[in-house]
Order: C-alpha cells, then sequence, then structure tokens
C-alpha cells in the first residue's frame, strides 16, 4: 500500500513564527484563574483546563501545569499527578457533556515534536465521533465547529460546578 502524504505548510508557519510573545499565553490565563476571558474550565492545586482557541473539534480542550513547564520529566511527582489526575477529570467531562464515540489525547513533547507551544507542555483532548471527518477542512481550507467557545465554555463550566 502506498503511503499518503497531506502537507500542511501553515501548521510550520504558525510553529516557526518569527514574532515569538513575549509572554506565555497559558501563564497569562493562569493568573487569571477559571473564567471565559482565560478559557479556563476548571483549576486545581497544580493543574488548569482551557478551552482550545482555534479547536479541531467540540470540546477540544487543553490541559497543563500551572507552572512554565516545557518538560514533562521536570514536573515534581505532585505536579505530575495532579496533572495526570487532571486529565483523567477532563476525559470524564468530555465523555459526560459531549458522549463522544472515541478521543484524541496526546501532546507534542518539544517544538521539534510540533508543539506550537513548546515552552510550556500541555496536553490535547480531542473527543470523536464516527464520520467526524470530511474534506471540507482540505477543499476550503476551513473546520466546521458546531459549537461557539462560550457554548463550550458553558457546557464545561456547568459540569464542574457540580
Amino acid at each position: 500500500m502506498k503511503r499518503r502524504v497531506l502537507y500542511r505548510p501553515e501548521r510550520y508557519q504558525y510553529i516557526k513564527k518569527i514574532d515569538q510573545p513575549k509572554t506565555c499565553v497559558f501563564c497569562d490565563a493562569a493568573s487569571m484563574g477559571v473564567g471565559k476571558a482565560s478559557l479556563c474550565v476548571y483549576r486545581s492545586e497544580y493543574s488548569m483546563i482551557l478551552l482550545n482557541k482555534f479547536p479541531y473539534n467540540n470540546g477540544h480542550i487543553l490541559i497543563l501545569p500551572l507552572n512554565h513547564i516545557g518538560n514533562l520529566l521536570e514536573l515534581s511527582p505532585v505536579q505530575y499527578e495532579d496533572l495526570m489526575a487532571t486529565v483523567r477529570k477532563a476525559m470524564m467531562a468530555i465523555e459526560n457533556i459531549y458522549h463522544p464515540a472515541a478521543m484524541n489525547l496526546g501532546m507534542n513533547h518539544g517544538a521539534a515534536a510540533g508543539a506550537g507551544i513548546p515552552d510550556h507542555l500541555h496536553f490535547h483532548i480531542v473527543p470523536r465521533w464516527s464520520g467526524d471527518l470530511n474534506f471540507f477542512p482540505l477543499i476550503a481550507e476551513t473546520k466546521v465547529v458546531i459549537e461557539t467557545l462560550e457554548q463550550t465554555f458553558d457546557n464545561f463550566m456547568r459540569y464542574f460546578s457540580k
């Protein structure tokens, strides 16, 4: 079987952009706490859950440590345990809110691995449904997400306020 490759030059430009922000967007969100301005829907002692500002699907969220750390191995055992517990809590929230058929859970660990913000590690969780892929993103360079960030925020806030 011949292997097919989908080239995404705009992703390379995003990762290699010349003008790096002077502050970390994740640290900025951590300093604001839970709320719409930060897109933070949950915060523990060492971790937080943020909405992805550019979601791949409804309910796409990020889980990250509060501290500005780019390497998973640099987390203390307590920070690591808290981060993993927060990942689990995030997955349970997605299950209860969206009832997906499956989820993608992953992290691009470092710039060479594709991390857009390599200096502040973060997991992505993307809810998935059978047949949720189509050609619209390829032919129109547009991803259809049927829920606004505000609706997603409200869904998670209702879940975490229980």
